[in-house]
């Protein structure tokens, strides 16, 4: 008799995730829930969770704002292409990046070839309600913070689109719904997760 014998099978939840092949890479809008839903993710899947940002202001000993004031964002950009390439060669696990990591062809090129992107698609209305009283975005230090989001916004939507997989965040969904929502769309690629 095996171990899990016992068990009845009203006891065992269907489809639940396996072994994790590929890097999960969350993408999308900042204030969408990346780090949020990847860290639930990472959790459900028993993975580690890695977010580009963390590392890069572990890396520097510095803020992204501060690093954006004193180097400008071109330097960012690049730290941030080298980290992610780090973080999908290192390990496999969810990875959380910066709103503006997968506009780069270079990052979206890595993340292609080392993992899967999930796009966490929000409305333009959720997110502003998520970073308007925060300080801590600093492509939104501007004289119109909402204007300066609806022009990011615009402008990044083609990019994200372009990613493997696409989950509405509709603001509402607790983080758990997102994960089952996430993990829902994950079923669509076997080559990312096996299901026992």
């Amino acid at each position: 008799m095996s171990e899990n014998e016992h068990i009845p099978d009203s006891a065992v939840i269907a489809a639940t995730p396996g072994q994790l092949k590929k890097t999960i890479v969350m993408v999308g809008m900042m204030g969408a829930g990346k780090t949020a839903v990847g860290r639930a993710l990472a959790a459900r899947l028993g993975v580690p969770f890695l977010d580009s940002d963390h590392e890069i202001e572990t890396a520097a000993n510095m803020t992204i704002p501060e690093i954006f004031e004193r180097d400008g964002e071109p330097f960012f950009r690049e730290k941030e292409t080298q980290v992610i390439a780090r973080l999908l060669k290192e390990e496999r696990g969810v990875l959380s990046t910066g709103g503006g990591a997968f506009l780069a062809q270079r990052n979206r090129d890595l993340i292609t070839d080392d993992g899967v992107s999930v796009w966490l698609d929000a409305s333009l209305g959720v997110l502003w309600n998520r970073v308007r009283h925060k300080d801590t975005r600093p492509l939104l230090r501007t004289a119109d913070p909402r204007a300066t989001l609806n022009a990011l916004y615009d402008a990044r939507v083609p990019l994200y689109a372009k990613a493997d997989l696409a989950v509405v965040s509709d603001g509402v969904s607790s983080i758990e719904t997102m994960v089952d929502k996430v993990l829902e769309a994950l079923k669509q690629r076997p080559d990312v997760l096996d299901w026992k």
